[in-house]
């Protein structure tokens, strides 16, 4: 994709690359136990906006925390990240936490 450089749009350029920019889909554990799923770039930024480290978070686990990171997959689109989290909120918790139980995290791979 070309993208011209313009007085009148320049945010084109951003939007370009943010279209290319690789999304990761993950799961939190809460203090309570529940899980929460989301999306995100930066996963280790959006965990500490969750637990208050920084602004932002939602309040779900506002209210929950320490949140844990659990899961985390990698997306190549914005898109597929939000289809793939509509499929993962709709499972039970047993097929989450089955999933969950496939992958060993290292937490240091991406924090």
């Amino acid at each position: 994709m070309v993208v011209r450089q313009s007085r009148q749009f320049p945010l084109l350029r951003y939007i370009d690359l943010m279209s290319r920019a690789d999304y990761y889909l993950y799961i939190l554990k809460c203090s309570d136990n529940s899980l929460y799923t989301g999306i995100a770039i930066d996963v280790k930024k959006r965990i500490s906006q969750h637990n208050g480290e920084t602004t932002g978070g939602s309040k779900y686990v506002r209210s929950r925390r320490p949140a844990v990171l659990v899961y985390f997959e990698k997306c190549n689109s914005r898109q597929e990240a939000s289809r793939r989290e509509f499929e993962i909120k709709k499972m039970t918790r047993t097929q989450k936490e089955k999933l969950i139980d496939k992958v060993l995290i290292n937490k240091s791979d991406i924090i």
